[in-house]
């Protein structure tokens, strides 16, 4: 399990002059995978709000308040259920890159 990052520990390492987060490692693969998997969701969501800013509301159908709370809702949905299928890619090269940064020896 990764330490707590405390107020006493951040000011000590401040006072040395250290980053106290710059050490900090992922305790597990998993760990690493579920944060690349949940980055490539966020870059997914915020990609399709982007896509669907510009789809009109149903004529017949849509509209009104609820239309676009749910909307959002929908959008995280949909981001969370593609990265979960694979997604781009996005993950995969995150997880990548966490792995690498993990593995070199600190500055």
């Amino acid at each position: 399990m990764t330490p707590e990052i405390g107020l006493g520990t951040a000011t000590d390492a401040l006072r040395q002059g250290t980053d106290p987060l710059k050490n900090r490692t992922f305790d597990s693969r998993a760990a690493a995978e579920k944060a690349a998997r949940e980055f490539e969701s966020f870059f997914l969501m915020q990609t399709m709000q982007e896509m669907f800013a510009g789809v009109g509301q149903d004529p017949l159908f849509g509209g009104g308040a609820g239309e676009q709370m749910f909307k959002s809702l929908l959008i995280q949905e949909y981001s969370t259920e593609l990265a979960k299928a694979g997604g781009i890619g996005l993950a995969d090269q995150v997880l990548g890159e966490l792995i690498k940064t993990q593995s070199e020896p600190p500055l």
